[in-house]
């Protein structure tokens, strides 16, 4: 299913993080991984991007979700995902993580995003009207950083002046 433009922004970030798991699944396979340096990306990409986008989700995607039966118990799973990724972003901040713990937060944050985009996403644009999409998406243009909506904006055509 053609993602709404309303959740795009989330799609966006989505593949930011994938690329990230991607790079980092292709470094350890290298056998040749910097672990300090990994870590301090993950960490990077968790404050510049991450912790917005999950303080989003928390606020506007899964009550919204949450509001249809057969979404409640995946937005629950998902807020499970969310605590346990937050205490593994926390050991790479903190440097904790040896190359095994690197792939299983590769491996733990690449499924949860696709939970995310193939089961919330799908079922959402299944189950709520475009008012109520188009809410949620002015909902998380005022949650997201400002660099995630004017790239969607751009994407959106001209601007103007």
């Amino acid at each position: 299913m053609l993602r709404d433009k309303n959740l795009a922004p989330l799609s966006r970030q989505h593949q930011h993080a994938l690329a990230l798991c991607v790079r980092l699944n292709r470094a350890l396979e290298s056998d040749d991984i910097d672990l300090d340096v990994w870590q301090a990306e993950i960490a990077q990409q968790f404050e510049a991007e991450i912790a917005g986008h999950f303080a989003a989700e928390e606020k506007d995607v899964f009550p919204q979700a949450a509001r249809f039966s057969e979404l409640r118990g995946l937005v629950q799973e998902l807020l499970g995902e969310h605590e346990n990724l937050r205490k593994l972003f926390a050991r790479a901040a903190a440097r904790e993580m040896d190359a095994l713990g690197l792939a299983e937060f590769g491996e733990k944050l690449a499924l949860h995003i696709r939970k995310e985009e193939r089961e919330l996403f799908e079922g959402m644009q299944k189950h709520m009207n475009a008012d109520e999409l188009n809410a949620l998406g002015q909902a998380l243009e005022r949650e997201l950083p400002a660099a995630v909506c004017a790239v969607s904006a751009a994407q959106s055509g001209p601007q103007q002046s």
